[in-house]
């Protein structure tokens, strides 16, 4: 049996996840001990699912553990939605990291009693799924939540080093009664397949966690070749060149555009959608307009681009009217938002309306107006931006549409000033 860990050193504050089972009060019991050694605060946080009868007696019995311990118990009550796709685990899953991201203060590490036996089963699982090299490296020791650390310092340990440690210290914990059926995927495999693996191969659980590990190690150095092509790749946030992706061997371009969407936070690329972004996008002879759709977000290709975007773009409503001054920011219907920089204010408040279509502008060094929807083509600007344009009026004379063109007698004004509009769209 592996020996469980040394007090470990602390250099920031905790929030510990703590269930009131034997993994999680094992957890906060070492950091207890290690926070007392180094001085650092510490704090738990109890998720209340309301899935069990006695979900309540779970809660009394974490404030009485906390009591003695002197540690602060923050509870949360969650809902834990049966409709979402996800299923009960799933969905409890989802409600305790919203929980748990709602519960962090600044500057706190949030700590998880996962451990080897949990990595074990996590890796079996998503290789019954036919998960690739990203999904079996399972857990990790350190990731991100919502800008905080997530830190499983007990993922190296076996749960039998976590039941030794509860002994010698008579610690006192709770059982879930859910934990005894085998009906969830991560109980059948805990209660009936690791047990007759270990009969062959006593090994095994410590043994699946190693491959794990190595799937991990494989990870981080394809993630390190994926962010140093995605840097080449990604001309503007959130805006890839499909010429470029086109010369980029498909498995490669897979990997750079699940990488490509993760960075920008949205929900991670189903394999169906995937497919549908290199069928239909990145075919040399695909609609300049396609797109495709995955829960609330959108890739949409547009003159040789792929944009990522929300599925649902909101657009200035027509017949849309504000007057403004400049002297604060404005606040755009569609949530998007336009400022004056460089200068207080316009002379005189200025009359902004979305398009209505046909608009003309006299541009500098021309004697001449030019139709907008033509400046607009020559600037490259998306067919979807533009139904978010602001246009800015003065006494009928079109003067900007939002920061993308700058009629004459504006453009010579901001110059003046050393001042400048600028335009953030909503949605973006």
């Amino acid at each position: 049996m592996t020996a469980f860990p040394a007090l470990v050193p602390l250099d920031a504050p905790l929030l510990v996840g703590y269930s009131g089972g034997l993994d999680s009060t094992v957890l906060l019991h070492w950091l207890w001990r290690s926070a007392q050694a180094a001085g650092t605060p510490l704090r738990a946080t109890h998720v209340h699912h309301g899935l069990q009868p006695v979900a309540d007696d779970w809660v009394q019995h974490c404030q009485q553990q906390c009591a003695v311990l002197g540690i602060e118990l923050a509870v949360h009550h969650v809902q834990v939605s049966r409709d979402d796709g996800h299923g009960i685990e799933g969905a409890a899953r989802l409600a305790r990291r919203a929980a748990f991201s709602a519960e962090l203060q600044a500057g706190e590490t949030l700590a998880l009693a996962q451990h080897q036996d949990d990595q074990a089963e996590t890796f079996l699982l998503r290789a019954l799924r036919g998960s690739g090299i990203d999904g079996l490296a399972a857990m990790t020791a350190d990731s991100r939540l919502d800008g905080h650390r997530l830190w499983r310092p007990l993922l190296d340990v076996p749960r039998s080093a976590l039941q030794a440690y509860a002994a010698t210290h008579g610690l006192q914990w709770i059982e879930d009664p859910s934990n005894g059926e085998d009906h969830a995927d991560r109980n059948f495999l805990r209660l009936r397949v690791l047990p007759l693996l270990r009969q062959r191969w006593p090994h095994a659980t410590a043994a699946l966690a190693g491959s794990a590990a190595h799937c991990a190690q494989t990870r981080a150095l394809l993630d390190e070749e994926d962010a140093e092509l995605l840097a080449h790749l990604e001309v503007a946030p959130r805006v890839l060149s499909l010429e470029l992706l086109r010369q980029v061997a498909p498995e490669r371009a897979a990997r750079v555009l699940r990488a490509w969407v993760r960075r920008h936070g949205a929900a991670p690329l189903p394999a169906h959608v995937l497919r549908q972004v290199q069928n239909e996008l990145m075919a040399a002879g695909a609609d300049r307009q396609s797109q495709v759709r995955w829960q609330q977000h959108a890739i949409r290709q547009w003159r040789q681009h792929a944009y990522l975007l929300p599925a649902a773009l909101p657009v200035l409503p027509k017949g849309w009217q504000a007057a403004w001054d400049g002297r604060a920011p404005l606040q755009l219907p569609d949530g998007g938002q336009l400022r004056l920089l460089g200068t207080d204010r316009f002379e005189h408040p200025l009359d902004l309306r979305a398009r209505q279509g046909g608009e003309r502008i006299v541009l500098s060094g021309r004697t001449h107006s030019s139709a907008l929807k033509d400046c607009l083509q020559r600037e490259h600007l998306a067919p979807w931006r533009r139904a978010q344009l602001p246009l800015l009026f003065d006494q009928g004379q079109l003067l900007a549409a939002a920061d993308v063109v700058i009629a004459a007698p504006l453009q010579a004004w901001l110059q003046a000033r050393n001042a400048q509009l600028q335009w953030h769209p909503g949605g973006w």
